[in-house]
């Protein structure tokens, strides 16, 4: 009864300085939560450590947010994780997202659903869209980084780190093998393993090629088919 005394309390005096929460009596500060004009928090938001939300941010519902600073005109989608985190003014995060520490998430950038940002700097207007991990790393501005990248920054002993240009276009499905560098304006084909270092502007292919047995499927189906008739009759 205290601490949603005290929670209540806390809720009235950020309505009072101007923050629009939708339900006061969802909300829960464990910590400092300063915030600019016109922000506004959904339901379910749980604040700890130190907090600054800039002028216009949006916090979804269901977000946990500690010792972070998020500046102006950025918003926080559903369900999202930021723990000693910086993000950058007008960028969009989650839903479903996760910054853990050391993620430095520059102006206008974009971390989408289901991305995992660990102690990597994402520049501006760069975009990791879908189901990627991006550990130990420097993305370039305007880098587009596709589904399922992964920054692969630990042999088992030490973290390496991956550093990605500018205008870089990063396939979906590319595994980076840390310490790697990818130039400006290079790109990865999806799918590819990148253990070397991908020049500016180069085109970076590294996977196994495809062969395609004729009519093999057909003949393994049919022979499945036979295996399961056989056995339902010894049942």
């Amino acid at each position: 009864v205290a601490e949603r005394a005290f929670q209540l309390r806390a809720a009235n005096a950020l309505m009072k300085a101007g923050v629009t929460l939708i339900d006061p009596a969802r909300i829960d500060l464990r910590g400092t939560l300063n915030c600019g004009h016109d922000v506004s928090i959904d339901v379910n938001a749980v604040f700890s450590g130190e907090v600054t939300l800039g002028d216009d941010v949006s916090i979804g519902p269901n977000c946990v947010i500690s010792n972070t600073t998020i500046a102006a005109g950025t918003t926080v989608h559903a369900n999202c994780v930021l723990e000693d985190a910086v993000v950058g003014e007008r960028c969009d995060i989650g839903p479903f997202a996760r910054l853990r520490p050391g993620a430095d998430i520059r102006q206008q950038a974009r971390v989408g659903n289901f991305v995992e940002i660990k102690n990597a700097i994402v520049a501006e207007g760069a975009k990791v869209n879908h189901l990627s991990y991006i550990g130990d790393a420097d993305i370039g501005a305007r880098t587009n980084i596709g589904a399922g990248t992964i920054t692969c920054n630990y042999d088992g002993v030490f973290k390496h780190r991956t550093v990605i240009g500018e205008d870089v276009f990063i396939g979906s499905n590319t595994m980076l093998v840390a310490p790697v560098t990818v130039g400006n304006a290079a790109m990865t084909a999806s799918g590819s393993v990148v253990s070397r270092d991908v020049p500016d502007g180069d085109l970076a292919i590294a996977r196994s090629r495809q062969e395609n047995k004729p009519g093999f499927a057909v003949k393994l189906f049919e022979k499945l088919r036979h295996l399961k008739i056989s056995q339902n009759k010894v049942q």
